[in-house]
């Protein structure tokens, strides 16, 4: 049990949490959207700053980031819980956990716990209940070390929910110069935002949709407060990629599609555009997936619209994962899936017209060593459990 960041202390024993838009006004006893942050006497904890419930060495590309450091590896871990309840979720097993296996109220009754802070008995139980292994950012910090990884990954389900872990694990990473990846739907608040901002160095974030009844009605959110997330993260000097599952008959007209595309582009026409395929699962397991036709269109529109850099996701071997000069249209990297195949970059440029590409650590794995962490150009899906040894 820990006390969670970012939160209000109200009257009646009532807190605010501040962590993300829903500003959760919450009872004593009472819990969060998320299902993962509980107020007891008005003290408000989590329940997963100390536990995750999957952790694998990923390439960097799984993300999606193709800007960062491509062929590396991420260290990725998750906990329980999410901010959003999307009707065609992949990870729900362990997004909507929480939600749908812990109460949403508790019996006021009064412990103490280790620190002399009060507890209801049924929330220090809680924490037993909660799957996942019990860790330490320490130990992640040397997990990811042991694997190799030039990253830790933030991902499977939502970070923002367990930022308690999150930023203390990134602020050791960042001291053993490891990266820091956020994989965000982008539902957060911007004090802590901004504090993530000092040790975060990349994140994808998802903009599921342009159209905020669609927002509200199968993410159970607000659109505006992730376009938001998306200019703060990128004014903050965080690296951002942006990714859409493109849905049949919900997010995939024209319109809509050029809308998410021109948005962006009024950010930065670097920000790579990743336009993923469809399949269906959860809640919404009969939609059909994507067509590669639809894809590409998709595609197309963001090339359309300025974008420098935009790529097609779950369609394999179709040439739309591979990377290509903005200046010269040169092909300087090539994928297939996951597998980096082929890249050209050459100190963060085309090595046949010298145009910059935008990125971090783009250069071949020998030159990285004397890549500055950010460049820019002048304009500036199910986790996998591995053995590796958190001790």
């Amino acid at each position: 049990m820990k006390e969670a960041r970012f939160y209000d202390r109200l009257d009646a024993k009532r807190v605010q949490c501040r962590l993300c838009p829903h500003d959760c006004i919450i009872p004593n006893a009472g819990r969060g959207v998320c299902a993962v942050r509980y107020n007891s006497q008005g003290t408000l904890f989590t329940l997963v700053a100390d536990r995750i419930v999957s952790r694998s060495l990923d390439p960097i590309e799984k993300k999606p980031l193709f800007h960062v450091y491509p062929g590396s590896t991420a260290y990725s871990i998750a906990t329980v819980g999410c901010s959003l309840r999307c009707e065609f979720c992949q990870n729900w097993e362990i997004s909507q956990w929480p939600r749908e296996r812990l109460p949403k109220h508790l019996e006021p009754g009064e412990a103490v716990s280790a620190d002399g802070t009060p507890l209801c008995p049924q929330l220090a139980r809680l924490g037993d209940r909660v799957p996942g292994e019990p860790v330490t950012p320490a130990q992640i910090v040397r997990a990811a070390q042991a694997a190799g990884a030039r990253s830790i990954a933030y991902t499977y389900t939502e970070p923002t929910i367990f930022y308690e872990l999150a930023y203390g694990t990134a602020c050791l990473a960042r001291e053993a110069g490891l990266i820091n990846i956020f994989v965000t739907n982008g539902y957060i608040n911007a004090a802590p935002q901004r504090e993530l901002a000092g040790v975060l160095d990349a994140a994808n974030v998802d903009l599921k949709f342009f159209r905020d009844e669609s927002y509200r009605h199968i993410s159970r959110v607000r659109l505006q407060p992730v376009l938001d997330a998306i200019g703060r993260y990128h004014a903050l000097g965080v690296w951002v990629e942006v990714t859409t599952l493109v849905i049949p008959g919900v997010n995939d007209s024209d319109e809509e599609l050029r809308d998410i595309a021109r948005f962006i582009h009024s950010v930065s026409p670097d920000i790579p555009w990743h336009v993923s395929r469809f399949h269906g699962a959860y809640h919404m397991a009969d939609v059909m997936p994507t067509s590669s036709a639809t894809l590409r269109r998709a595609a197309g529109i963001g090339l359309a619209v300025g974008l420098r850099y935009v790529y097609v996701g779950n369609l394999p071997g179709d040439g739309g994962e591979d990377t290509h000069c903005p200046g010269c249209g040169a092909q300087l990297i090539r994928r297939h899936g996951f597998q980096l195949l082929e890249n050209r970059v050459r100190h963060g440029t085309c090595p046949d017209c010298g145009t910059p590409v935008a990125g971090i650590g783009l250069g071949r794995a020998e030159e990285r060593a004397s890549t500055p962490m950010h460049q820019s150009s002048a304009s500036g899906s199910n986790p996998s459990q591995n053995g590796l040894d958190l001790q």
